[in-house]
């Protein structure tokens, strides 16, 4: 059986109902790593229904970003994915058009909005 390679890919966001503060920005913080841990949650629970599905395993929420005058936050996520010849091969435009109709346009996330144009995935 060939060996599985594991392959990354970023995703990004922007979301305009979290105030960017500098306790965002501080991985350390109890600010930071609850949002980390909720928005990992959301994030997984969509790309575990995406097309990647099968071979997704899971993202890591790196940082949090300030933008547009501190009032919204981008978010920053490398994740990871089972590179298998039986698997169907990861297509960020696929993916990304998975994720903008999960999110409603790519306006909403959990009780999060985001930023309509903010999306991004690079494979």
């Amino acid at each position: 059986l060939p060996f599985a390679r594991i392959e990354h890919f970023t995703v990004n966001f922007t979301i305009t109902n979290l105030l960017y503060r500098p306790a965002l920005g501080n991985p350390n913080s109890k600010k930071f790593n609850a949002t980390k841990n909720t928005l990992t949650y959301l994030v997984d629970r969509l790309l575990q229904k995406s097309s990647i599905g099968p071979a997704y395993i899971g993202c890591n929420v790196t940082a949090f970003r300030s933008v547009k005058n501190r009032d919204d936050t981008r978010v920053d996520a490398i994740c990871s994915y089972r590179d298998e010849p039986s698997r169907p091969t990861f297509n960020r435009v696929t993916v990304y058009h998975e994720l903008s109709n999960m999110t409603n346009g790519i306006t909403k996330l959990g009780h999060y909005r985001l930023n309509s144009q903010s999306l991004y995935i690079n494979g």
